[in-house]
């Protein structure tokens, strides 16, 4: 045989070999998720946002379609990007504060208003956006119960009877973003200087609060620390936060089967929920998976 014949012969048994280990109905990768990606689930670094991508990542996972979890990645400012390019491919978002990102300048206040809007902007970015939440977790602004009594504040709006310098402690990108010191100023005509906490509200920022070194902060509504801490949260008559429901943001490689079960989790889980979920990450020191698992097995989820 030439060594022309003999070329030959190998590159067709070659050829026959690829074919046979080759993809098709048969391949493993290809069920559960489109082109047999495994569909990629990030989360804030922020518990409570953990815990949500968590529930998203196991209820996927007990119907056989194949995660890659990417959690605690940050701020909005930092997993955003991540999203847009199509490196995320599913993550629990909060309408309002996503809403102003893209559309600065929306007059949108109300829960169903603003989801509406939010659709629409995805899309522009290419984007899915599935079914809101009942389970909401608002930005607001709390000060701690004395500093409230000493002034009788019980609105954002109250705070313009404050007549001691005010500081206002968040994360930094709070300072540039809508609800940070030039959208207080902007909405209500109040003035604040700004400190950097890097904690998103968390216990340094409460310890911040309770030790009069900032007198108002940005904490979650489903942030169990108000209560534990007897903070005060004042009523924002004038809509600078906008609703604020836990919504999944999702690329085209979450496919309708994928997009269904995620849609059942966001419809079993209330304010009520999300709270009671964060008071355990925080008082019994559970990781997410735990927390997650045990509401998910509680509503028939797995």
């Amino acid at each position: 045989m030439t060594r022309t014949r003999i070329g030959l012969v190998l590159i067709s048994l070659v050829s026959l070999a690829l074919t046979a280990c080759g993809g098709g109905d048969s391949d493993p990768l290809s069920s559960g998720d489109k082109d047999g990606k495994a569909i990629v689930i990030g989360s804030q670094e922020y518990y409570s946002n953990e815990i949500v991508a968590e529930a998203y990542a196991q209820a996927l996972e007990a119907a056989d379609i194949e995660v890659e979890r990417s959690f605690k990645i940050g701020q909005r400012e930092a997993y955003l990007p991540e999203i847009e390019s199509g490196k995320i491919d599913l993550f629990p978002e909060y309408t309002g504060p996503l809403l102003q990102v893209w559309e600065p300048d929306t007059k949108a206040r109300l829960s169903d208003d603003v989801y509406a809007e939010l659709v629409t902007a995805a899309k522009a970015k290419g984007l899915n956006v599935l079914d809101q939440s009942p389970a909401a977790d608002q930005d607001s602004y709390v000060v701690t119960r004395a500093f409230a009594e000493k002034y009788g504040l019980s609105t954002i709006d109250d705070l313009k009877k404050v007549t001691e310098p005010m500081t206002f402690g968040a994360n930094s990108e709070a300072e540039k973003r809508p609800n940070g010191p030039k959208g207080l100023k902007d909405t209500y005509g109040v003035s604040v200087k700004f400190t950097p906490i890097e904690d998103g509200g968390g216990p340094l920022t409460v310890k911040a609060l309770k030790d009069n070194d900032i007198q108002l902060a940005i904490i979650y509504t489903g942030d169990p620390s108000i209560k534990k801490n007897d903070l005060v949260t004042l009523e924002d008559t004038k809509g600078l936060f906008l609703a604020s429901n836990i919504v999944p943001i999702a690329s085209d490689n979450v496919d309708d089967k994928a997009a269904g079960i995620i849609n059942k989790v966001s419809a079993a889980m209330s304010t009520d929920d999300l709270v009671d979920l964060n008071a355990r990450s925080i008082d019994e020191q559970l990781p997410a998976a735990t927390i997650a698992k045990d509401w998910l097995d509680k509503e028939g989820l797995l």
